[in-house]
């Protein structure tokens, strides 16, 4: 009768005398004595077996008169002198007990007759005839021989599981390799068949995943009727070998049934995640033959192609989580609101500089301040662009430093692009020198202009000019500009153009005053042309072209 009016009950049982558990058909009639509705019932249960239920008042809840029979139960189990045959029911004004002895097993009330739907005296029989049984078992449970017994039975149940976790994990592995090698082979033929849209590595690991998932259902499976058997062994942990089966399928069941009733809004997600997928892998189509010119629009420059391609697909991306917000599951629960109230207070704070940055970074790029590969001066650093992202642009230095810079500083910095106008008109490189007043002034542009001349790596065209930038207290200030087309070598050119200048003033003998002056010396200071190679200074080899003459001469 019992186990055709509770499945869960008869179920439970099954399981053990399959694996074999001593005490099986002891096993819990938890649910075949559940709470009626409306009225709060706690179970008496005695290592892991419950004997029955019982209902609780307001002036005595049911989990405390529960737990006030479990004592009552256990004194008695624990005491030598009661006869678990000897129970008896004693009729009293307050209902029907039950006794042993001196002990106080339990009170059978009319209302828990009705909850049950039996008469005062046949509940009281049955409560009676369970706690007998609950006392054998317990003494039953705890001897000497019957612990020895099933302790032996746990360490050859742990030895076994030892075992066989040391025989599955190397196989395992194997099994790995061994679809590794055969599985390579067809991942990059169906990489190849289907165009790149089916990556091998991202096959394999979609297989290695699935392997690894098998692998972790054996061994939890195997960890599952270890514990179960183990843990029934023992009175003291039969309470969770009982519900272990409980804690385990519950949550699998409960995922079931969300899964099937969400199979719809699944579906309507998976469709959306399709069409916007292949959506944006054709809005990347278009912009990279936008970038790449074969796809011309009026008036947009071939560099705003990703820049712009990356705004539509987080548009694009941002309208997606809209219309799917409704459609996933757990949308509308109180708790999927909060965690989404609360991640999006830490976005908000933790990423204003971080957007900042990003709204920077696409303005610079439509302002078209400067390019990859450009020679450009941010605030104190100068260098060429090699890296321009959303947040933060990377500039290599001559001294071949790489400086990171973030692109709120440079939007709200002040930006020389050496290179934008070179390739067309030319970079004017310029320098300095004073002069003393007693050189005419024609002299002095005629020889910068000469050692303009004489410097490699300038332009003859636009030709170099000289400004007198001021008539000085002691000096006259000239400014030679010189024309060059790759600002990179700016370091350079301007060292080269330093030494001509020296060089030709060394050869005419005038002095230069800078960067100050105090008084005239007895002889001017200039180098003679026979000093320019002293040691360690080597001259450099002779030019075929000029029959061996000196470039300076």
């Amino acid at each position: 009768m019992t186990s055709s009016r509770h499945p869960g009950f008869t179920m439970a049982i099954l399981l053990v005398l399959l694996a074999g558990v001593p005490g099986a058909r002891a096993q819990s009639p938890e649910a075949a004595l559940g709470p009626e509705m409306g009225i709060p019932t706690a179970p008496v249960e005695i290592d892991g077996v419950v004997l029955y239920r019982v209902r609780g008042a307001s002036a005595f809840p049911a989990e405390q008169r529960a737990a006030r029979r479990i004592a009552m139960i256990v004194e008695a189990a624990r005491d030598p002198k009661v006869d678990p045959s000897a129970l008896e029911i004693v009729e009293t004004e307050d209902g029907i007990a039950v006794r042993a002895g001196s002990h106080f097993l339990g009170l059978v009330l009319s209302a828990d007759a009705r909850l049950e739907g039996l008469t005062a005296r046949e509940l009281a029989l049955a409560q009676r005839e369970a706690v007998k049984a609950a006392i054998v078992r317990y003494r039953e449970a705890r001897k000497p021989t019957r612990l020895g017994t099933d302790g032996a039975r746990a360490f050859a149940a742990t030895a076994i599981f030892a075992l066989l976790v040391a025989v599955l994990l190397p196989l395992f592995r194997r099994i790995d390799r061994f679809v590794a090698r055969r599985f390579k082979h067809q991942a990059e033929e169906l990489e190849e068949r289907s165009f790149d849209l089916l990556r091998a590595d991202r096959l394999q690991g979609m297989a290695r995943g699935g392997l690894s998932a098998i692998r972790a259902a054996v061994l939890l499976v195997l960890v599952y009727f270890y514990l179960s058997f183990t843990l029934a062994l023992f009175p003291w942990t039969r309470f969770i070998a009982v519900r272990l089966t409980t804690w385990v399928v519950t949550p699998l069941v409960t995922l079931g049934r969300t899964f099937l009733a969400d199979i719809p809004d699944l579906m309507f997600l998976a469709i959306l995640a399709l069409l916007v997928r292949y959506g944006l892998k054709l809005l990347r189509l278009f912009f990279d033959g936008v970038a790449r010119g074969s796809i011309t629009l009026a008036a947009f420059e071939a560099e705003w192609a990703w820049p712009t391609y990356k705004i539509v697909r987080m548009a694009v991306i941002a309208f997606a989580v809209v219309v799917a917000y409704p459609y996933i599951p757990g949308s509308g629960s109180e708790a999927f609101k909060g965690v989404s109230l609360f991640a999006g207070v830490i976005l908000s704070l933790g990423s204003t500089s971080a957007i900042s940055n990003i709204v920077a970074g696409y303005t610079m790029t439509y302002r078209r301040a400067f390019r990859v590969g450009d020679r450009v001066k941010v605030g104190g650093t100068i260098g060429d662009v090699t890296d321009i992202r959303l947040q933060v642009t990377t500039v290599k230095t001559p001294k071949n430093e790489e400086v990171v810079i973030p692109n709120a500083t440079i939007l709200n910095s002040e930006i020389v692009n050496y290179t934008s106008l070179a390739v067309d008109k030319g970079l004017i490189l310029h320098t300095t020198v004073g002069i003393g007043y007693e050189v005419p002034w024609r002299q002095v542009e005629a020889m910068l202009l000469l050692a303009a001349g004489r410097t490699p790596g300038l332009l003859e065209e636009p030709r170099p000019f000289v400004l007198q930038r001021a008539l000085a207290d002691y000096a006259v200030n000239y400014e030679l500009n010189v024309y060059c087309s790759d600002p990179r070598q700016m370091n350079s050119l301007y060292t080269a153009l330093h030494r001509s200048i020296q060089d030709i003033f060394n050869e005419y003998g005038i002095q230069i005053m800078t960067p100050s002056y105090r008084a005239d010396p007895p002889d001017p200071k200039v180098v003679p042309k026979d000093q320019w190679y002293a040691a360690p200074a080597a001259p450099p080899p002779p030019d075929p072209g000029d029959g061996g003459s000196d470039r300076g001469a």
